[in-house]
């Protein structure tokens, strides 16, 4: 069979364009590695928003907005009221660590936060118990390994103890 010589090779519709998504994430990323070689952001906002990078954190962009703004990406400072804000705080830590899926880094960098969290406490123990109980509700909605059945057993050879 001949082949035609007049045939052209029909091109796509956006052939060649860029996705809008594309175009954002290279903005994003532009102005992420702007504050990273910015040396009046802090050190540790500054290697919180690498690592956002790095894993491609869905959170970046407000990072970045934080961090250009002048505010601490991550407020580690404790909270003059503990009631306001802090079961928040705790609630989304423990939510982290708790979560499905197998992801080290995050879970620990929550772990470490929670950590600091109770430790920096001015009440130590309310928050540890705070974040028992949403971490125990949490395994309660998953019923994760069968943890509520052992806390159940648990708790039932305390409360019935003779």
């Amino acid at each position: 069979m001949a082949s035609n010589g007049s045939a052209s090779v029909r091109e796509t519709p956006h052939g060649g364009r860029t996705s809008r998504t594309n175009t954002i994430m290279d903005a994003l990323t532009r102005r992420a590695q702007a504050v990273l070689n910015d040396t009046t952001i802090d050190p540790e906002s500054r290697a919180i928003i690498q690592y956002a990078m790095e894993i491609h954190d869905p959170w970046l962009a407000k990072l970045v907005m934080r961090a250009e703004a002048g505010e601490d990406v991550v407020d580690s400072r404790p909270s003059t009221n503990e009631d306001e804000g802090n079961g928040e705080r705790i609630e989304a830590l423990a939510e982290l660590i708790c979560r499905a899926g197998d992801e080290p880094a995050i879970k620990s960098a929550a772990l470490v936060l929670l950590m600091s969290a109770i430790e920096t406490a001015t009440d130590p123990r309310a928050v540890a118990t705070t974040a028992k109980l949403i971490a125990l509700t949490r395994c309660s909605e998953l019923n994760f390994c069968g943890v509520l059945d052992a806390q159940i057993a648990t708790f039932e050879s305390e409360l019935l103890r003779e």
